[in-house]
């Protein structure tokens, strides 16, 4: 018995894990019908299941429920992007004054390691785009590495939801900035190993804000 109900949670934590993943990389497009019979058949759980993952992922903001007409994922907009932009700001410019404080030799060792698989991936990322996926997760990972040491897990669970819900822009347009956040992100561990949090708050800011901008010009919300 307590083996079939560790399937279950198994299987539906597989499903919830990769329903959201689809979601952020834009495979599941913003406004898309979420239909539970085509839902099953792709993701291999079942139509009760389905249900609390899509609760799930509604109370996080990646899907809409719409009671009895099902669900849908959640639109993009300019207004919703330039929000989560302001909110991840907030928390994340708070942790690295944070971080950098408590800093010490394990810290600077993940933000190192995590920026080095992130420039490994930026590079990969010129070449091909199937090195999206690798890009976005080691991207998470550096920026989840500067406030590491922070010392609210609270903070790091509230700040990766809003960083994730950000990222659908970007990956939904997927394209590439160009060499400006590369520059940046070698900035930001420079600061980061100065324990220079001013700067690096500089440098964030303008970071997001360029991503946001950038998500705009390229008509992508439209």
């Amino acid at each position: 018995m307590l083996d079939g109900i560790k399937d279950i949670e198994t299987v539906g934590d597989d499903g919830y894990r990769r329903i959201r993943t689809d979601i952020i990389f834009g495979r599941l497009r913003p406004d898309q019908k979420l239909r539970l019979d085509a839902l099953k058949e792709d993701y291999g759980v079942s139509v009760s299941t389905l249900r609390e993952i899509l609760n799930r992922l509604s109370s996080e903001g990646f899907v809409i429920a719409e009671g009895r007409r099902g669900f849908e994922v959640a639109p993009v907009s300019a207004t919703n992007l330039k929000e989560l932009a302001e909110l991840r700001l907030l928390m994340e410019c708070h942790a690295i004054g944070q971080s950098f404080a408590r800093g010490d030799m394990e810290w600077e060792g993940r933000v190192v390691s995590a920026h080095h698989k992130l420039a490994t991936a930026e590079q990969q990322l010129r070449s091909r785009k199937s090195a999206i996926s690798l890009w976005k997760r080691y991207d998470g990972e550096f920026h989840q590495a500067i406030i590491s040491n922070c010392g609210s897990q609270s903070l790091l669970d509230a700040h990766q939801m809003v960083f994730d819900r950000f990222f659908r822009y970007p990956m939904i347009s997927a394209d590439n900035r160009g060499e400006e956040p590369v520059r940046q992100h070698r900035q930001l561990l420079d600061f980061a190993l100065k324990r220079d949090s001013k700067r690096a708050k500089t440098l964030l800011i303008a970071h997001v804000n360029n991503c946001v901008e950038h998500a705009i010009s390229s008509g992508m919300l439209t």
